[in-house]
């Protein structure tokens, strides 16, 4: 089924970017993954937006709308494949979480106190 995610994955990111003209679709926009049911009747297509709010909602609106075009480019660029799933698309905020809990580890480094060339407080074995 990974190999499906991957090529579905794949697929949809080319159409974005090659066959779609919408002008919502702005900024940077990549498709994170993909989770094909086991039946190849559905996936559900995560989608990261950078940007504010309304950016991601410009985007996401205008993927939902373009979902019959991409099903049916898909139709036609994997032939191979027994079904081609119909598309749902979530908006997928973990690298911008991620983000979040990088810099707030690096708020708390920060605030550590720097760290001395003693020696005290280490075990000193063989004593």
């Amino acid at each position: 089924m990974e190999r499906v995610n991957v090529l579905v994955r794949q697929e949809i990111s080319q159409i974005m970017f090659a066959d779609l003209n919408d002008p919502r679709l702005s900024g940077v926009v990549s498709v994170t993954r993909v989770d094909t049911a086991p039946d190849l009747r559905s996936a559900k297509v995560y989608i990261s937006v950078l940007g504010d709010a309304e950016a991601k909602r410009r985007n996401m609106e205008a993927l939902t709308s373009a979902g019959g075009f991409i099903h049916r480019v898909l139709k036609r660029n994997l032939s191979s494949l027994k079904h081609i799933p119909f598309l749902s698309f979530q908006l997928d905020e973990s690298i911008e979480k991620g983000a979040e809990m990088i810099e707030m580890i690096d708020r708390i480094v920060s605030d550590l106190p720097p760290e001395t060339d003693s020696d005290e407080g280490t075990d000193t074995a063989g004593d």
